[in-house]
């Protein structure tokens, strides 16, 4: 029984091995959603075979917006101990994925470490997040993740607070990300493309928002070395029953636009995303039988 610290939170809360009291509300097993072959990400990440993709049940966000909001917001998923997950891990491998990718992971660090002593697969390691992450747990995974994947979603306090329940979003996710850099760097890629090691930012564009768009592509520019890229993602789609009034629709081809040529302007590298993405099609099954290798 642990007084959790793992995310920006820092809430102490008391979590058992079957309960959890803190925002995230995960006890300290492991519970997933589900453990499969993702082709969707990033080219560098996915490849051609795709990511062994681990979603990790609970969050440190509460994203009103949230796609995946049957394990951010409602829990859904199963109890996994370190030997059971080294053994997914193994099945991913042998499947010919070119990468695993840890999804939301932030509270079962201590976990995910049992898990990699037992088995390291031997492709990179991604740590999918949504940026909100300390600095001091971030240290617990330098020399042991190789691809750091953040997003970087908001740049003002009030929208921070309004879409994610954390005014101090930029605060920490800036500060989470140039860690992020010191650990791991500009990307390095393999003969096929698969990143090696580095960082690679995603940012998804919300409707209304583009000023907040512009204003991160900004602190990137200017905060970060030359060469760490951006993914621009357009796959807003109107999820989890979200209420406020200018995230219930997708974004305009102009918006897309607005932010997509201050970002060429700025001479960011990355992945630009199509229109076709916007869609609930693209949504993984979570927490059926189907859902796991």
């Amino acid at each position: 029984m642990n007084a959790c610290t793992l995310c920006p939170r820092a809430c102490h809360a008391l979590r058992t091995e079957s309960e959890g009291h803190g925002f995230c509300r995960m006890p300290e097993t492991m519970r997933i959603a589900r453990i499969a072959p993702h082709l969707w990400e990033e080219p560098p990440v996915s490849g051609q075979r795709g990511t062994g993709a681990v979603f990790f049940s609970g969050c440190t966000l509460r994203c009103v917006y949230c796609q995946n909001a049957d394990i951010s917001h409602r829990d859904a998923g199963r109890p996994f101990t370190p030997q059971a997950l080294a053994e997914s891990l193994r099945r991913l491998v042998d499947m010919g994925m070119q990468t695993v990718s840890f999804i939301t992971a932030t509270p079962f660090i201590p976990k995910i470490l049992e898990t990699l002593d037992i088995y390291r697969p031997p492709v990179p390691l991604v740590w999918n997040t949504s940026g909100y992450e300390s600095v001091e747990s971030l240290k617990q995974l330098d020399g042991v993740i190789d691809v750091y994947l953040p997003d970087l979603k908001h740049y003002s306090a009030s929208m921070g607070k309004l879409c994610a329940g954390a005014d101090d979003y930029f605060e920490k996710t800036s500060l989470a990300i140039q860690e992020m850099v010191r650990q791991c760097g500009v990307p390095r890629y393999d003969e096929d493309g698969i990143m090696r090691r580095g960082v690679l930012i995603r940012h998804l564009i919300l409707p209304g928002c583009t000023g907040e768009s512009i204003h991160l592509l900004d602190w990137v520019h200017d905060t970060l070395p030359e060469g760490i890229p951006v993914s621009l993602m357009q796959q807003y789609v109107p999820c989890n029953n979200v209420r406020i009034p200018v995230l219930q629709r997708r974004i305009t081809h102009r918006e897309y636009a607005r932010v997509q040529e201050h970002m060429l302007a700025l001479g960011l590298p990355g992945f630009y995303q199509g229109p076709t993405s916007a869609t609930v099609d693209f949504i993984p099954v979570f927490n059926q039988d189907e859902s796991f290798v």
